[in-house]
């Protein structure tokens, strides 16, 4: 029976200790918290700075995502319209135009094979050209037409040109088919297609130029946090000597630091989504304007932005802990 008693007398002893760990923890925990946001609004003009250069920051690799993402989602609609005219003879049959649509279909790199009748490129020749009644008189007594009916045929890859070239120049039942007018030779470029690579040049040129200013101003965001957290050693000097000789722990004592530096990259996160959002929304009927895909970004915003908020949040606090773990390094003498 003693033994029972003593048992339970440990186990409550045990029990007691480990609350009183978890309540000491606690209790340090909040101290280093208080004590770190009393820290970030202690001077202002500082605390103003570092938030504005790391929003800034955040803003920068955001726009950049969001400016890539885009320019792909563009690139990747226009590919879709991407179409190589193959003109055809005035006078090819219903049964020449199957036929050299099955041959074009067959290959693994075209998607699509739509046929254009002549009366369709007459149709579309006159809504793109809008010439007058005289000019259509005189283009109808031309010996060759400056329209012919067409295969229109789509790519996987409008760059991927090869193997359309070599059906088009070897086989003799397309070839026959082809129209003879030089003018209307199959050039298997476009205009959509220098589009394309135009904007993929964009793509590219946005990518890296996001990613440049992006290291130049997380490289201007560390050193001016670097710089604050420096000031706030110094203005606390007196107060962490005191901690020193009674013998205060080294985590409690870097702790603040710390807490200081993440309160900059959490506001700033917060204050860059938002900007980023409300831009983007704002500018995105212009951007529609202009043809280029906003909505599959729309869309992952939208739907995504928690995960967006808490990459933002999780950047800034990452800046901020490199930025205050160099600054106590150095100048955090314990």
């Amino acid at each position: 029976m003693n033994v029972k008693k003593q048992s339970k007398s440990t186990d409550a002893n045990v029990q007691l200790r480990s609350n009183k760990r978890l309540r000491r923890k606690w209790v340090t925990w909040t101290r280093m918290m208080r004590y770190g946001i009393n820290s970030f609004t202690r001077n202002v003009w500082l605390t103003t700075a570092a938030t504005v250069v790391m929003t800034i920051t955040l803003l920068i690799v955001f726009s950049s995502i969001a400016a890539r993402s885009v320019l792909s989602d563009t690139v990747d609609v226009l590919r879709q319209r991407v179409d190589i005219p193959i003109h055809l003879r005035a006078d090819i049959t219903d049964k020449e135009v199957k036929q050299v649509s099955y041959k074009l279909e067959k290959s693994e790199d075209v998607v699509s094979v739509n046929y254009v009748t002549l009366e369709e490129a007459r149709n579309d020749f006159i809504e793109k050209y809008k010439p007058s009644k005289e000019q259509l008189q005189t283009i109808s007594d031309l010996p060759t037409m400056p329209f012919a009916p067409s295969l229109r045929v789509v790519l996987k890859d409008p760059n991927q040109t090869a193997s359309l070239i070599d059906l088009v120049k070897n086989d003799t039942e397309v070839k026959n088919a082809l129209n003879q007018n030089p003018r209307l030779a199959p050039a298997f470029t476009g205009e959509n297609k220098r589009v394309i690579e135009t904007i993929g040049q964009w793509a590219s040129t946005a990518e890296k130029v996001g990613f440049l200013a992006a290291i130049v101003f997380i490289a201007i965001s560390m050193l001016i946090i670097f710089n604050t957290i420096r000031m706030a050693i110094f203005n606390r000097r007196d107060e962490i000597e005191m901690m020193k000789l009674i013998g205060a722990d080294k985590n409690f004592i870097r702790g603040p630091f710390v807490v200081e530096a993440i309160m900059y990259g959490f506001i700033a996160a917060v204050l860059s989504t938002a900007i980023g959002f409300f831009g983007f929304i704002s500018l995105e009927p212009k951007l529609l304007g202009y043809g280029i895909a906003t909505q599959p970004l729309h869309n992952n915003l939208m739907t995504l932005w928690p995960i967006v908020l808490i990459g933002m949040i999780a950047l800034g606090a990452i800046i901020g802990i490199i930025s205050a773990h160099l600054a106590v390094r150095r100048y955090l003498k314990i």
